[in-house]
């Protein structure tokens, strides 16, 4: 089998008395897309959280392709192969859509320079980035200032960040959240495209069961913070505990 690319072992996280994440322990694997999922509150964003480093464990470890990252800062954990996109975008809105994608073009590649200088200097890093713009069809944007962007705008030029980071794990939690019918086929046609031409690892908190069944491999259900299923997405999701999560009614001990 695989070796996992991402790997928790009873992740876990306390807020006073409440256990927020327990003892979740799981691996993901290079060119499985996993779709995480369960009622609002279950514990899943605080999950990506907890591997991403935005907080800290209160038990527990993270693994990323077999080294401990548990108490690496975000910025460690994103230059060895860490890449995730947020509910919120998390952009430079006072910069334009091409800068944005060359900084992370030039984070990668550990080259510095002021993002004032001439382009054509920097020739190699504005091509690396208009790439990555025509692969998420922001092209004809590339010289916009983020922040006069659509909704929709903004989270295509998100993905296109951390496309450029070239990471082995993608986080999206929740990438279609605020945008319209019309605009969130681009967001997940972009999403099936990485898991097609890639061997990366896509983790993706969704609560549309459409886009879970169109784009998932397996599926895991979390729930008051635990594992409560994790499988082929057929199976889970005709499973009883998922049907009762998303109706809503309370779930016995399990």
């Amino acid at each position: 089998m695989t070796q996992p690319s991402l790997e928790t072992h009873d992740l876990t996280v306390r807020f006073g008395g409440h256990v927020a994440v327990d003892h979740v322990t799981c691996a993901f694997r290079p060119g499985e897309l996993t779709a995480i999922v369960g009622p609002n509150g279950a514990g899943k964003t605080t999950y990506f959280n907890l591997i991403s480093g935005q907080i800290p464990a209160s038990e527990g470890s993270v693994l990323l392709s077999g080294e401990d990252i548990t108490r690496l800062s975000i910025p460690a954990r994103t230059e060895r192969g860490l890449g995730r996109a947020f509910q919120l975008t998390n952009l430079f809105p006072k910069l334009t859509v091409l800068e944005n994608v060359r900084l992370v073009v030039q984070s990668r590649m550990r080259r510095g320079f002021n993002i004032w200088t001439m382009a054509l200097s920097h020739r190699d890093l504005i091509e690396a980035a208009e790439a990555v713009l025509e692969r998420v069809r922001l092209s004809h944007l590339a010289h916009q200032t983020v922040a006069y962007l659509p909704h929709g705008d903004q989270r295509k030029l998100e993905v296109a960040t951390l496309i450029a980071m070239e990471p082995k794990v993608f986080m999206f939690d929740e990438p279609t959240a605020g945008m319209s019918v019309d605009e969130a086929p681009v967001i997940l046609d972009l999403i099936a495209e990485i898991k097609r031409n890639t061997d990366a690892t896509v983790l993706l908190v969704e609560h549309k069961m459409d886009v879970i069944r169109s784009l998932a491999d397996r599926i895991m259900v979390l729930h008051n913070g635990a594992l409560v299923a994790d499988g082929a997405p057929a199976e889970v999701m005709a499973s009883a505990v998922v049907q009762e999560a998303y109706m809503g009614k309370e779930l016995a001990d399990v």
